[in-house]
């Protein structure tokens, strides 16, 4: 227990120091949840401690949620949770002022609040419909007035809390989707390297095989990752004020591209791996490749894990497109001499055709997709 509050606390101040150190993603959600603060602390010092509204505290709380990770979350949210409070309290007041009493009332709301929850069109926020409702059943005597007097709080709050997060620093994440394509891109470059490795020394075993391949099928994790963290990245440009000023270029074709090719090098590297494994288990019938061909075939992944490497800065590096030419160039030689090997090593036995086939399978894939980009 005292081992793991230690290790809770030590990685609690790495994250305080990153965020104190410069800009990341912690610093990007300490900003956030200030905003957050702000916005809640705002909306309830001109409802509740200024203008002593009725039910001044939906205000704040309104505001606190709608401080969303972008602006335009913020503002899609924040009509569709507007439109769920308002259904969810004229629901609420209609029937209460029909039918004596709060059960009876809750009876016959809560069931219709729930299904109204759940229209697409209200998304994420059709649960603040049941919720409205709750509040106008639960607190006190319900009038029209205070129910009109509720939804003018939700929308003062909805208001706080969108200038809040579209006026003070607005979050954008382009940061994180160079970050996260960087990661994968150096895990794949690292995994190509360690397989490569292993076939050219010739000290890969099946244990080693099976940890090559699972991180191959991490790799895809990672990718998906990188892919998500890009559109998110868009998102946060959508309604923004820092990119209405023009100082931030949005995520262009080359963070597409670079997703592409990672997610061919993933899938193909899970089966070049996939396939040593196979060689490499006993039991199996897929015979380990000959030393000289492993060999041939390392040194095609050294220079893989290179052009891989090189191909993803060249999207956001015009520099570095001569070198990628370069590195390609002797990729597809030492392809063409694999190839060359491989035919003439093949022998009459079924399984040892398999096995070199499929290596050449991907070795064929994995050099097509790397593309030189269009000087």
């Amino acid at each position: 227990m005292g081992q793991a509050l230690r290790r809770e606390l030590t990685a609690a101040a790495h994250t305080v120091g990153r965020a104190w150190a410069g800009p990341c993603r912690e610093r990007d959600l300490a900003a956030q949840a200030v905003k957050a603060a702000l916005a809640a602390w705002l909306a309830w010092a001109v409802a509740g401690w200024w203008l002593h509204a009725p039910v001044a505290f939906v205000a704040p709380w309104v505001a606190v949620v709608l401080v969303e990770s972008t602006v335009y979350r913020s503002i899609a949210h924040g009509l569709q949770q507007l439109a769920a409070i308002a259904a969810g309290t004229i629901l609420a007041t209609a029937v209460a002022l029909l039918l004596p009493g709060t059960m009876a009332a809750m009876a016959v709301v809560l069931p219709l609040a729930m299904l109204l929850g759940q229209w697409r069109r209200l998304g994420s926020q059709g649960i603040y419909a049941a919720t409205g409702a709750l509040f106008v059943l639960t607190n006190g005597a319900v009038s029209v007035a205070t129910s009109a007097a509720r939804l003018a709080e939700a929308l003062f709050g909805a208001v706080v809390g969108i200038a809040v997060n579209a006026l003070l620093r607005p979050p954008l994440y382009l940061r994180d989707s160079r970050a996260v394509l960087r990661d994968a891109t150096e895990e794949a470059h690292d995994l190509l390297r360690a397989v490569a490795e292993g076939l050219t020394e010739g000290r890969w075993d099946a244990e080693e095989a099976a940890a090559w391949h699972e991180r191959a099928l991490r790799l895809h994790g990672l990718v998906e990752q990188a892919r998500s963290t890009v559109a998110w990245s868009r998102e946060s440009l959508r309604a923004n004020l820092r990119r209405r000023a023009g100082r931030v270029p949005p995520p262009g074709k080359g963070y597409d591209d670079a997703i592409l090719v990672l997610d061919y090098a993933a899938v193909h590297t899970a089966g070049v791996t996939r396939t040593v494994l196979e060689a490499a288990t006993e039991g199996r019938a897929a015979p380990p490749p000959h030393p000289e061909l492993a060999r041939r075939y390392g040194e095609f992944l050294y220079r893989t894990a290179h052009a891989l490497r090189l191909y993803s800065h060249s999207r956001f590096d015009d520099e570095r497109g001569d070198e990628l030419r370069a590195a390609v160039a002797r990729l597809r030689t030492t392809l063409d001499t694999l190839r060359r090997d491989l035919v003439r090593s093949t022998t009459d036995d079924p399984d040892e055709v398999a096995t070199y086939g499929a290596l050449l399978a991907q070795a064929h894939r994995l050099a097509e997709q790397l593309v030189v980009p269009d000087a």
